[in-house]
């Protein structure tokens, strides 16, 4: 049986003795987290909501090299990144797949100037970028990937044949680029599959969500769980500061100081939308769309779960907070998309889900946000214990940040290191086959199901979907959750169970894709809370208020709005 949250606080409580904390339990916490009990360290991490919840919820769902950074110079960056985008395709290949982006174009020559400019450090508004700048980025970009090659190089095609295969382009455009990155189905599940990987590695280690650190004034820690509102006394030699945009905060909180110090963290937020168009998404043709917005803004659409993925904003953030999409940044990815297909219909009636958050980058002076480095590095703040903290870094390279912070903690430990996680394979991406088919195939005949429901298990879990049909076979229960939905209900009931779902949020919003697609109903959040209350021993209240919360998330976070008619309440004011 798996460790329950009750085990979890009961082994704290025990031996509160560890050799790390990790504050923040984002894709770098985490990361940090599987990084150091590779290497036999007993480490605790802390996250105040649920993991994957913040910022590492809201990317744009690209694992990418990052093509625009060689405009700021960032070589490094990008090789790096490259490198773990080429890694991740392999060690998570239920979740991370290939995607062949295309960049409209519209310019010969344009944006040279300003390209060079960029590169030498200038700051301003990018211009708009022609076919020989691009060719320039995309011919470093095959090179650096030259000597262990994944994808397939980078291909230019003139103005008809980009017209005959992308036939509601904007008659601007002059001709079309397409080179390869990827993609990530469910970027919050990989998170918590880490997390598995992690405590199943060092079985005395521990992840706690909903739960934080207070400092004690002896430099112990009480570790407060803000669902029971019991507290734990833990200690640790080295703290590990992955709170993000927080990370400012954090670090004067930990340290016992009322002042944050120098700014480490420029935080700028970005807003995406999830649209049902299906003249849209058929347009897209398969293909990423990597195209420039009227003010020189890179912006994306791309097939994202049978939807329509569209982004992004970048707008300079002053406070860490929770955020949302507002109206206007809605309207500016609306805009762009209009730009982009003239001849498509795309209203506000699309969006069936909307998310922000915000980018924890480096502080920075620059006027346009698009020159902010989306590099990553350490930050050492003395005092007892000592603190490493984590300023900017992204999804993509969550492993490398990882193994170079954990570098850095082994180092103040003392320790050696042991393992190397560059090519070991995440949850799901376990013993996957070469063809994700032979694995479908081997689920029909396993378990005698239909090819939805054998796809469904692939595509979510990879080779752990073998664990959750088992449990559902066991249980003698393939009836869908709501009719016409592809998880059933002993399927939520094992990720209940299996994944440290504590809110009724967490279940829809990150351990499933029930939300985000849009499917969710007042039919489905019943059924949800329903599965939850018993396999957590809820009360009613309990279950009440729960779906009271999670509907008011819904609504005012991701303008999704389940009430009946005239029983909605638009508390986004509230929110700000």
């Amino acid at each position: 049986m798996p460790k329950t949250r009750k085990d979890r606080l009961n082994q704290i409580a025990a031996d509160g003795t560890y050799d790390v904390i990790v504050v923040g339990g984002g894709i770098n916490g985490i990361g940090v987290f599987r990084e150091l009990t590779l290497q036999d360290v007993r480490v605790l991490l802390v996250e105040r909501s649920d993991f994957c919840s913040g910022c590492s919820a809201a990317p744009s769902r690209m694992i990418h090299g990052g093509l625009r950074y060689l405009e700021n110079g960032e070589f490094s960056l990008v090789k790096e990144s490259l490198g773990e985008r080429d890694g991740l395709l392999l060690t998570a290949p239920h979740m991370v797949r290939p995607l062949p982006t295309t960049i409209p174009i519209v310019g010969i020559f344009s944006g040279l100037w300003n390209s060079a400019v960029s590169f030498f450090g200038g700051n301003g508004k990018p211009s708009c970028r022609g076919v020989v700048p691009i060719k320039i980025g995309l011919g470093t970009y095959d090179w650096l990937t030259r000597k262990r090659r994944v994808l397939p190089p980078h291909v230019f095609r003139g103005r008809r044949a980009t017209h005959a295969q992308w036939r509601h382009l904007t008659p601007e455009v002059r001709c079309s680029a397409t080179y390869y990155d990827a993609w990530i189905s469910h970027p919050e599940r990989l998170g918590y599959e880490l997390i598995a990987d992690a405590s199943e590695i060092s079985p005395a280690s521990s992840a706690l969500n909903y739960a934080t650190l207070r400092r004690r004034a002896d430099g112990g820690f009480h570790l407060v769980d803000e669902i029971e509102r019991t507290c734990a006394d833990v200690t640790a030699n080295v703290l590990v500061n992955a709170t993000g945009a927080w990370l400012d905060e954090t670090r004067a909180a930990l340290s016992g100081s009322d002042t944050v110090g120098t700014q480490l963290i420029s935080g700028t937020k970005g807003s995406h939308l999830i649209l049902h168009n299906p003249a849209l998404l058929d347009a897209l043709g398969g293909h990423m769309l990597f195209f420039e917005n009227a003010d020189g803004r890179i912006c994306i659409a791309f097939p994202y779960l049978g939807r329509v993925l569209a982004g992004s904003t970048d707008i300079r953030v002053d406070k860490p907070s929770r955020v949302r999409c507002e109206d206007e940044e809605r309207d500016y990815i609306l805009a762009s998309l209009r730009r982009l297909f003239p001849t498509i219909a795309i209203a506000t009636t699309d969006i069936v889900f909307s998310f922000s958050g915000i980018r924890p980058l480096p502080r920075s002076t620059h006027a346009f946000t698009g020159r902010i480095s989306r590099g990553h590095f350490t930050r050492r703040i003395d005092g007892t214990p000592p603190q490493v903290g984590m300023v900017g870094g992204k999804w993509t390279t969550f492993r490398a940040f990882a193994e170079q912070v954990a570098d850095e903690v082994l180092d103040i430990l003392g320790r050696p290191r042991r393992r190397d996680s560059r090519t070991l394979p995440i949850g799901g991406g376990l013993d996957f086959p070469r063809d994700r088919q032979d694995l479908v195939r081997r689920y029909r005949f396993e378990f005698n199901l239909d090819q939805a429901r054998a796809v469904h298990l692939v595509d979510h879990y990879g080779t752990k979907g073998k664990m959750v049909q088992t449990h559902c076979a066991k249980h003698e229960d393939d009836t869908p959750l709501v009719p016409g939905c592809g998880y059933t209900a002993a399927e939520i009931d094992y990720l209940v169970r299996h994944e440290q779902v504590v809110r009724l949020g967490d279940l829809a919003l990150r351990r499933t894709d029930l939300a985000i697609t849009g499917q969710m109903t007042l039919a489905m959040v019943d059924a949800l809370a329903s599965i939850a209350a018993t396999a957590l021993g809820w009360s009613q209240e309990r279950t009440t208020a729960e779906r009271t919360a999670f509907l008011a998330d819904l609504s005012d976070y991701h303008g999704v709005s389940l009430e009946p008619a005239g029983h909605a309440t638009d508390r986004r004011k509230e929110c700000v």
